[in-house]
């Protein structure tokens, strides 16, 4: 038993790892080139990846939303869970990043399941919100640039139904949240919206250690 979460050395990390991930081998690959990517420090751990397709299987989650998608790993982990006829609509600016998420995606098979909209994500969500499409989604992952990640989540909240999963990642910011010397623009955003999640009564909340810290919200109405 143990009063608060343990922390993970390299050692013990491994051995969670080894006991309990079951990682496609075309997102081990793409896991693998990405760990190569100037930016690849961008992508989430593959537990983090395997939760949220557990998630999005345990709450039967068919139309999905992603604001960031970088080369696509969180995308495919979602997608590979979805049903046959599940969509992510995925919101992303770079098509360089994207183009590398392209390729996977059609080699596994689910590059119909995914609409990709280059735009500024604010937009492709108010784009949403104005063709009527609040209180239809399932399932939300935010993991795009923290200024905006108030923006996201209120918008994100809309468009979830009551029920719905929203899951924003980053939320711990490799410790940084917690140390008052910080103050850039970025740190200062996720700390804005952790403390008002804290108390945002639409939502369930948990905030989980797990890759750089992933908070759930579930939308209570």
């Amino acid at each position: 038993m143990s009063t608060r979460t343990i922390g993970l050395n390299e050692q013990l990390y491994s051995y969670l790892l080894s006991v309990s991930l079951r990682e496609p081998e075309i997102l081990q690959r793409l896991r693998q080139e990405t760990a190569s990517h100037p930016s690849g420090n961008m992508q989430i751990s593959p537990e983090q990846g395997q939760f949220m397709r557990l998630l999005v299987q345990l709450i039967g989650a068919k139309k999905t939303l992603e604001v960031g998608v970088f080369t696509g790993y969180s995308s495919l982990s979602v997608a590979l869970a979805l049903p046959a006829d599940g969509k992510i609509i995925a919101c992303d600016v770079s098509e360089e990043y994207t183009a590398i998420a392209r390729l996977y995606w059609q080699e596994a098979g689910v590059v119909d399941k995914i609409d990709l909209r280059l735009a500024p994500a604010l937009v492709t969500l108010d784009q949403l919100l104005a063709t009527g499409q609040a209180n239809t989604f399932d399932f939300a992952f935010i993991d795009a640039d923290k200024v905006n990640y108030d923006g996201y989540y209120e918008r994100a909240l809309q468009l979830i139904r009551p029920g719905g999963l929203i899951a924003i990642d980053n939320v711990l910011w490799s410790g940084t949240v917690a140390n008052p010397e910080i103050q850039d623009e970025s740190t200062q955003a996720i700390r804005i919206l952790n403390q008002k999640l804290r108390d945002d009564e639409r939502v369930t909340l948990s905030l989980l250690p797990i890759g750089d810290g992933l908070t759930l919200a579930l939308k209570r109405y």
